[in-house]
């Protein structure tokens, strides 16, 4: 029999993990053991951890406590993100406190080819990137399993549902130890009684011996999550929130034994207390994660779980079965499936409980319906477009997980206490009791003490202060059509002082209809000029070339041999041989297309607000098609709200001056520029930035893509089902300025309550550990003080959602 050179446990030889060091070559019973030794004698625990080293090429990784973890179980999970870059979203369970998210975090990071970890403690969700040429799943998964904590292939549903099942289950053993507790009061008392008024020996040891019977299932059911989990925690020399729960009340109840038998003052009312009021404060945090993530539950179970294909009435698969170009029928009352593209009938559907649209919103053929959503009058046939995974819900949902585990800068300073805190306590605690036992006081004084300190010490109000406020934030926004693609975004919005906006799409509604088209060449005609432009025009997905194309709807389009888009300025193209040429009037002029015969009279039309188009073939302008967009109703007051706030407001547009000149001045917005090519907006956002400028840019995420991300914020229109728009940090899901105002003051709020969660942890610790230490306090009250401080996190957090 071998015994583990770390934690002494005794092991068979053929179980055993060996290590060779120098001219020894020593045993452990679990690579957990082995890694914890290498850290204690190469690097040392002067930093915590962050020394840390795994020596993963002198031993696989993975034989620890659990033993079930396969990658082909996550794959469904993983996402190629970049040739070999991947990611994945997972829960991980045995997560307690904010000292568990540090370690796992730091052992995940320090690990060669994992670019990214981020671990949410609201919700146990971690978000890994890596590259799968330097390592794999499975290596990272057992890594993961390695310290002590187990990876599960949970979607939100189920990470949601086993948030629920947490919350029950401590809920049942805090009523186990609330009634058990409230019998051992009784006996207390008179326990108490007894000490000052002589009670006889036999009924105190009767008292004490049932106050025995009555704390053990306490101790040991209500209280066997923070006991086994500070077992594993202790067999990693990891320390966090359950060790001081654990210790404080272990303590108080051995001691209380040995204390029975030499006749001396019992504490089981303290070991109990602890218990009690600790399962009470946890099972409101708990309820409160849970509840944050209800929302995202929701989305969830908005789709139905089978489609019916047209054409075939009773015929019915399940939608993770479909595939794109397949035609499904979706009768009045029904939920939609997923998402499809309308091709025959026309209904309204209810969104409102995707993106907060609470009006019915039409839809004919070429509209987009969205999976989840109600069919609320009329028949249609829909062609899918997404599959299951990658459908409007899917990436509103992944877009949320992921943003719910980056981190804003604030909370760094919150994870740097943390990473310490636990084991500054345990010292504190020590050399507390230490000093009132050599200060003229009993054993019993100073271990009770001792107790009050490790009880009353909360690192889980710190951990607890960003990540809950962050959850309930982002879920919020997501339910009202906001979404927030990061955490660090939310603190970000509020140091904006500049509002940029795009024109077409943005400030107006971004359905461009065609008001005139004026012929320049004889020969040609108006339904000849359609032809030839959307023939040309259904190679773009412009906003305006989509108004081209359903303009000619019904017509049968030419076909172009070649086709070139340009930007900011238009598309060309090559038909029987004759270049066609659509575009603004930059393009025509770089292209040599005179237009200096065009009547003066047609420059009123951009001054109304429209977009003058240029149609050239064969090198002479042949026609313009005069464009109108109509303004958004809620831009005017959008603009007036910001415009008191004291932000700098911009226009930027690729349009003509006289055009946005026009939008500009009925919306009262001074700062305007025109004509501005895709490459020159984000030279303008990159040169406001440099100077004093924090700037949000608002556009449509496909042609204002570059100033988007070079702007400090980049918030994007969300158009049909694309949400994953790369491009811009934050995607309104519902097409309404209004959102702006409600989001600038959302990112305020939250960073107010984040600030205050902070405070309060910090100023908590730091008056109620030094009274402890003084004496001054009763472990029951440190356990009350405790249980509190993590309730008034919360408390203050769920203000956001008002």
């Amino acid at each position: 029999m071998l015994r583990c050179e770390h934690c002494k446990l005794p092991i068979y030889e053929n179980e055993a993990i060996w290590g060779d060091y120098g001219r020894e070559r020593l045993t452990f019973c679990c690579h957990g053991c082995k890694g914890v030794y290498e850290i204690i004698h190469k690097e040392g625990l002067e930093s915590f951890y962050e020394q840390r080293k795994w020596d993963d090429s002198n031993y696989p990784l993975g034989k620890a406590l659990f033993r079930s973890v396969q990658a082909n179980q996550f794959e469904e999970l993983v996402k190629v993100e970049k040739d070999s870059i991947k990611s994945i979203n997972f829960y991980i369970d045995n997560i307690r406190c904010a000292s568990c998210v540090w370690l796992n975090e730091k052992i995940l990071t320090k690990t060669r080819g994992i670019k990214s970890a981020r671990i949410n403690y609201a919700t146990y969700n971690a978000h890994i990137i890596w590259d799968d040429s330097e390592i794999s799943l499975q290596d990272i998964l057992n890594k993961i399993v390695s310290i002590g904590y187990c990876p599960k292939p949970f979607k939100e549903t189920e990470s949601f549902k086993l948030q629920k099942a947490e919350a029950k289950d401590l809920l049942i053993r805090f009523g186990t130890a609330c009634f058990l507790s409230s019998q051992l009061m009784v006996y207390s008392i008179a326990l108490y009684a007894g000490y000052f008024q002589d009670i006889d020996v036999n009924t105190k040891f009767a008292l004490e011996i049932i106050a025995l019977f009555l704390t053990t299932p306490i101790v040991f059911y209500s209280g066997l999550p923070f006991l086994k989990n500070t077992l594993k925690s202790l067999r990693h020399l990891h320390f966090n929130m359950d060790t001081l729960i654990s210790t404080g009340a272990m303590s108080a109840y051995v001691f209380s034994i040995y204390q029975l038998f030499i006749g001396g003052k019992v504490y089981f009312d303290v070991a109990s207390m602890i218990i009690t009021l600790i399962l009470l404060g946890r099972y409101i945090e708990t309820t409160a994660k849970s509840r944050a993530s209800e929302e995202i539950y929701r989305l969830y179970e908005l789709l139905p779980t089978e489609a019916r294909i047209d054409g075939q009435e009773d015929r019915f698969i399940p939608i993770k079965s479909l595939t794109k170009g397949q035609k499904i029928r979706i009768i009045p009352g029904e939920r939609i499936p997923i998402d499809a593209i309308v091709i025959n009938g026309e209904t309204e559907t209810d969104e409102s409980l995707i993106n907060g649209e609470s009006k019915p919103v039409f839809k004919t053929v070429g509209s987009i319906v969205i999976g989840g959503s109600i069919n609320l009058n009329g028949s249609i046939v829909g062609e899918v477009i997404n599959d299951f995974e990658n459908t409007f819900l899917s990436g509103i949902v992944n877009s949320i997980m992921e943003a719910q585990t980056r981190k804003p800068h604030i909370q760094n300073i919150a994870d740097k206490v943390v990473a310490y805190f636990v084991p500054i306590i345990f010292i504190l605690a020590f050399m507390t009791g230490l000093y009132h036992f050599f200060n003229a006081h009993t054993l019993a004084y100073s271990l009770m003490v001792g107790i009050s300190v490790i009880v009353i010490a909360c690192p889980c109000s710190l951990g607890l202060a960003t990540p809950l406020a962050i959850l309930i934030a982002t879920t919020k926004a997501t339910k009202i059509g906001i979404l927030i693609k990061g955490a660090d975004i939310i603190e970000k919005v509020r140091m904006v002082n500049t509002v940029v906006f795009d024109k077409t799409g943005t400030l107006t509604v971004g359905k461009p209809k065609i008001k005139e088209i004026i012929i320049h060449k004889v020969g040609y005609d108006k339904e000849s000029v359609l032809l030839l432009s959307a023939s040309l025009e259904r190679h773009s997905e412009h906003s305006i070339a989509k108004a081209i194309i359903e303009a000619a709807r019904g017509m049968s389009l030419h076909t172009f041999e070649t086709v070139e888009t340009k930007p900011g300025r238009g598309i060309k193209g090559i038909y029987e041989g004759v270049h066609v040429l659509i575009g603004n009037r930059l393009f025509m002029s770089e292209n040599q297309i005179s237009l200096t015969d065009i009547s003066s009279d047609i420059y009123n039309y951009e001054k109304e607000g429209n977009t003058l188009v240029y149609v050239s073939k064969g090198g002479e302008l042949i026609a313009t098609i005069v464009i109108s967009d109509k303004i958004r109703d809620e831009a005017f007051d959008v603009i007036r709200d910001l415009d008191k706030g004291g932000f700098q407001i911009y226009i930027l547009s690729g349009d003509n001056s006289a055009t946005t000149l026009s939008v500009a001045s009925r919306l009262c917005v001074k700062n305007v520029y025109a004509e501005m090519l895709p490459n020159q907006k984000q030279e303008f956002i990159r040169d406001r930035q440099s100077k004093v400028a924090t700037i949000m840019m608002i556009g449509d995420g496909i042609n204002d893509a570059p100033s988007l991300k070079e702007s400090f914020v980049g918030l994007s229109m969300a158009k049909g089902t694309d949400v994953a728009m790369e491009s811009a940090d934050i995607v309104l899901t519902r097409e309404d300025l209004r959102l702006i105002p409600i989001l600038i003051n959302l990112s305020c709020k939250t960073y107010n309550i984040i600030r205050q969660n902070i405070f309060l942890a910090f100023i908590y610790n730091i008056v109620a550990v030094p009274v402890a230490m003084v004496g001054l306090l009763h472990p029951i009250i440190s356990a009350i003080a405790m249980a509190l401080s993590s309730l008034c996190v919360v408390t203050n957090s769920l203000r956001i959602r008002n």
